[in-house]
């Protein structure tokens, strides 16, 4: 569950902005990311079931065959558990576009290929990345302010990729920014109707939802076909 795309770039500045381990312990040993895991995934589970509000610690270790200060003994509270959890598919997601410089592809193409990193990216995390809809309340400003520089991050990358990608003949569009945020709201919509076990695996619906993406931001006939040769 928490690792990130294989191919994005993570920007040191945005990494800097992570939630940090807060618990009692005082300095990592080899098995502290492991154990960390256990409580996410633990955590992560009664969350998707429960909320927040009805989640408790008690619960946690209950669920883990642990005692309350071996949580206590990695993370500061639950509201610290429920950013980190919130924090990875954030990351994963906002870091879509990251491409290597020297990337020779049109950008047509990196805004397609962006688009559908996303949209894998919402639906690999499935149901963590839902948590910030569900529940935006239950975040601090901090970090909701790192969030915003990620998203920025992000923005600040699609939009002048799609503007290239019109000059280039490849889309027709009008807004820049509205056309950015109406492509990006077909995955942040997922919140409210995706099943796992639904009709389509994984798979088909992130390629039907990539390929609806595409019409939002207008791709023509003809940058689709080279798309698809090219690949």
């Amino acid at each position: 569950m928490g690792r990130t795309l294989e191919t994005a770039r993570k920007p040191p500045a945005l990494n800097a902005h992570r939630p940090q381990g807060t618990g009692r312990q005082k300095a990592n040993t080899a098995s502290t990311e492991a154990q960390r895991d256990r409580i996410l995934e633990v955590a992560a589970r009664l969350f998707a079931a429960q909320g927040y509000a009805n989640t408790t610690i008690d619960q946690m270790a209950r669920e883990l065959g642990a005692t309350k200060p071996f949580v206590y003994y990695y993370f500061r509270d639950k509201q610290e558990i429920f950013e980190t959890l919130s924090w990875r598919p954030s990351v994963d997601c906002f870091t879509a576009l990251d491409f290597a410089d020297t990337d020779p592809r049109r950008a047509s193409e990196k805004v397609i290929d962006g688009l559908g990193r996303l949209i894998r990216a919402t639906i690999a995390h499935h149901p963590v990345a839902f948590f910030p809809y569900r529940e935006p309340q239950v975040y601090r400003p901090e970090y909701i302010e790192a969030v915003k520089k990620l998203a920025h991050h992000f923005y600040d990358k699609l939009c002048p990729l799609l503007e290239q990608a019109r000059r280039d003949g490849d889309l027709d569009f009008n807004d820049t920014k509205i056309t950015a945020l109406a492509a990006c709201s077909l995955p942040g919509f997922l919140y409210s109707w995706y099943r796992p076990d639904g009709k389509l695996p994984p798979d088909e619906v992130a390629e039907e939802l990539t390929q609806l993406a595409a019409r939002v931001i207008g791709l023509r006939r003809r940058a689709s076909q080279e798309g698809a040769r090219a690949a």
